[in-house]
């Protein structure tokens, strides 16, 4: 028998805080990963890790793209991993860092947005859900400071500037806006380098699929946890394009014909293209 008579219990009445995290922790506050026992021996070699996770943003929206790579380790501990998600209508999430825990945090990011529209009956702005997001990594800071840290992007269109928006954050919670393009993960510097030589503010939601993808190439070529298309298991990097009419997620036939294409001009130039200098006679 219920220790409430058959009533709810208490969580469920109190007025509040609109945060479904507040709410769970409340209610049931041993179900929260923040909240779990913490080993005290350095088990951080057995959880699979994630990366390596891209994002460019322009007048269109926004692009966001994750390889498919999971390591314990020297191991490939999983081949086709998603790190990429829509978070809600208009913004995606993307993950680096301990596996299992940034996918624990993403769908209680999703669960925690959608909890604040139903009992609001309003949307967060984008600048509300990346807060959101900063504090729930906050209550993870004890995981982190034992290794097992997890480290988001997010990204979205902003349906007020109507435009794309990327947010990155450290494992202490704090937020940060990028401007233009930004990398988290162990291939990130070098995903970071070949954007950098490739962004265009002018550029196309395509064409910024297209610089994505070619960011993640160079970041598999010199980042061994870092996974490159593999065409012959059909396993392509996850792409989300985000505009003023939703979260997008590109198929395997339209990531297929892309890929295959890049795969093709690296045999030629195994370095990537080369990037036209502006005002070059």
């Amino acid at each position: 028998m219920s220790s409430h008579g058959g009533m709810l219990p208490p969580a469920f009445m109190r007025n509040g805080s609109p945060s479904f995290a507040d709410f769970l922790a409340d209610l049931a506050p041993d179900v929260l990963t923040a909240r779990l026992l913490q080993a005290s021996i350095d088990t951080t070699h057995m959880a699979p890790h994630g990366t390596t996770i891209v994002a460019l943003r322009g007048s269109f929206g926004a692009v966001m793209a994750g390889d498919r790579r999971a390591t314990m380790g020297n191991v490939i501990s999983q081949r086709d991993i998603e790190k990429v998600f829509p978070a809600d209508d208009h913004s995606v999430i993307g993950i680096a860092g301990t596996a299992g825990l940034a996918i624990e945090l993403v769908r209680l990011f999703q669960v925690e947005l959608e909890h604040y529209e139903k009992i609001e009956g309003v949307q967060l702005s984008l600048d509300g859900k990346a807060n959101r997001l900063s504090a729930l990594l906050r209550g993870n800071l004890g995981m982190a400071m034992q290794g097992l840290a997890v480290v988001p992007m997010y990204a979205g269109f902003d349906l007020v500037r109507e435009r794309g928006r990327i947010f990155s954050y450290d494992v202490t919670g704090g937020r940060y806006e990028e401007h233009d393009y930004h990398a988290v993960g162990s291939g990130s510097f070098f995903a970071r380098g070949s954007m950098k030589k490739m962004y265009r503010e002018d550029m196309s939601a395509g064409q910024a699929v297209t610089i994505a993808l070619e960011a993640l190439y160079d970041a598999a070529d010199d980042d061994s946890a870092t996974g490159g298309p593999d065409i012959s298991r059909g396993i392509y990097p996850v792409v989300t394009v985000t505009d003023h009419d939703g979260v997008r997620i590109l198929t395997e036939t339209e990531l297929a014909p892309i890929v295959q294409g890049i795969v093709d001009a690296r045999q030629r130039r195994p370095d990537g293209p080369l990037v036209t200098m502006e005002g070059q006679s």
